[in-house]
């Protein structure tokens, strides 16, 4: 039985490309896969994001420890989230076809050869913690670097699982642990007042009275006031309640979340719940999403490329000699493709000082892109479906008594889908317009390809309505429509 385990190491760097560079290089190891990096300028640090086998993901990690332990110098680092180390936690997470006391394992052995490889003392921290007091990650941390190398010598309740009283003079110390997944979650407040943040914090952490599984605390980042968290069980402490409880803290302080944002990765299931939380859906259960049902009819067939589920790339499938997938569905994967290249371009601009005063923009713009990406995901096969039922309708309406109606019905949906298509591609070209003065120049063929996939994605799904509205007789609703594309052509 194949086995997959996640890792994601912290690593006390976020300024120096290079450094981080080097680090995923040296986790090379066959079997070993990266999914995401994450650096933060503010905190200096850096996240990574590996799954493989349980064997290799162990020599993966004990090898970025080593690179880290060479490149970066504790002595000289400076940045506003707490740390011990150059490799400052490393946790294991099960994925498939292991279980937490499996994580715990490779947390130990992974201790042990960090410090028999580069003398660096190791702390075993969550499931593999081997006193009560080390489950928590902040009550190893507590000082950070600069205090535990003087501690560890003396204090008997600091000495490390693996190693010797003493701290690496450059590297520090190292913590090891199992845990389950954990969502690095930050709130942006629309303050640069920091102790709002910090009491905000202290508010929700469970450590002082907040929720259960919530450690949170208060930083300035990019000018801004930061609540940063990591929650540590999402199914029991769900991401949209404790947005909430940030939100209403906040609002006893007379400020307001700007924007949120996720480190690393999340999982699909916590998305989910936030999606319940926040509409108010009856009988909600995850089947209930397209592209779970998908999965699920298909035997685990995967969606390909990220735009349409399948068994086939989409453009095979734009290929094939069938009416659809056709260019309705082309025509919303254009706009999806020009909001995802819009979306990167404020995100690499995000966060650097060259753009610190257009945070709120860029922050916005982000959030509505992401939002336009998955809306017109939906569409490419919304429009498939739509002509579908169009055909089908047609086919009914030779034996039912208001066969008109249902091929009126089926027609308002097949011209409605692409011109909600066209709306929203036109809100991705003027947004993808705004970034041009704010964000950095030397990504202005980016945004060129983006307006281009817009402007594109406009006029072949406006094509699909006129197509349409050729075989409408409702002239009220034919009406509607004709005005708004004359709106959009302007």
């Amino acid at each position: 039985m194949s086995t997959l385990v996640e890792c994601v190491p912290n690593f006390s760097e976020g300024r120096n490309r290079s450094v981080v560079d080097a680090i995923v290089e040296a986790m090379k190891v066959p079997g070993v896969y990266l999914l995401d990096r994450e650096m933060d300028a503010d905190h200096n640090r850096c996240v990574i994001t590996l799954v493989g086998d349980r064997e290799a993901i162990a020599e993966a990690a004990i090898r970025g420890v080593g690179k880290a332990s060479e490149l970066i110098d504790l002595t000289s680092h400076q940045g506003a989230h707490p740390r011990i180390g150059a490799a400052d936690v490393i946790p294991f997470i099960p994925i498939e076809g292991v279980i937490i006391e499996d994580c715990v394992a490779i947390a130990r052995k992974v201790g042990q050869e960090i410090w028999k490889r580069f003398e660096i003392p190791v702390y075993l921290y969550e499931a593999a913690a081997t006193t009560p007091e080390r489950q928590n990650l902040e009550n190893i941390r507590r000082g950070q670097f600069e205090v535990l190398r003087e501690d560890i010598k003396t204090n008997p309740a600091r000495r490390p699982d693996f190693g010797d009283p003493r701290c690496h003079p450059t590297a520090g110390a190292t913590v090891v642990g199992a845990r389950k997944a954990l969502i690095a979650y930050n709130v942006f407040l629309n303050t640069t007042n920091v102790d709002i943040a910090k009491k905000i914090a202290k508010g929700i952490r469970f450590s002082s009275g907040g929720l259960r599984f919530v450690k949170a605390a208060g930083f300035e980042v990019r000018g801004l006031a930061q609540v940063s968290m990591n929650l540590t069980d999402f199914e029991q402490t769900p991401i949209a309640r404790v947005f909430e409880f940030v939100r209403r803290e906040a609002a006893r302080y007379g400020v307001m979340p700007l924007s949120s944002e996720i480190v690393g990765l999340i999982p699909k299931a916590a998305l989910e719940q936030a999606a319940e939380w926040f509409l108010q859906v009856e009988n909600f259960d995850s089947s209930l999403i397209l592209e779970n049902r998908l999965a699920g009819v298909m035997s685990g067939k995967m969606a390909v490329g990220g735009l349409r589920a399948g068994a086939e790339p989409f453009i095979e499938q734009l290929a094939a000699p069938t009416a659809t997938p056709g260019g309705g569905s082309a025509s919303a994967a254009a706009a999806a493709m020009a909001a995802a290249l819009g979306g990167m371009v404020a995100g690499m601009s995000r966060g650097k000082k060259a753009y610190a005063q257009y945070e709120p923009q860029l922050s916005q713009a982000l959030a509505r892109l992401a939002q336009l990406r998955e809306e017109l995901k939906t569409a490419i096969d919304a429009d498939a479906e739509s002509y579908t039922s169009v055909m089908t309708a047609y086919k009914q309406a030779k034996a039912s008594s208001d066969g008109d109606a249902l091929v009126e019905s089926a027609l308002h949906g097949a011209t409605t889908v692409p011109l909600e298509t066209a709306v929203r591609a036109r809100e991705v070209s003027d947004i993808v317009k705004s970034l041009g003065p704010i964000t950095n120049p030397n990504m202005a063929s980016d945004l060129t390809v983006a307006s281009a996939l817009a402007s594109a994605a406009i006029v072949g799904a406006l094509a699909n309505v006129e197509i349409n509205l050729g075989s409408l007789k409702d002239a009220t609703f034919a009406a509607e429509v004709r005005s708004r594309v004359a709106q959009l052509q302007r």
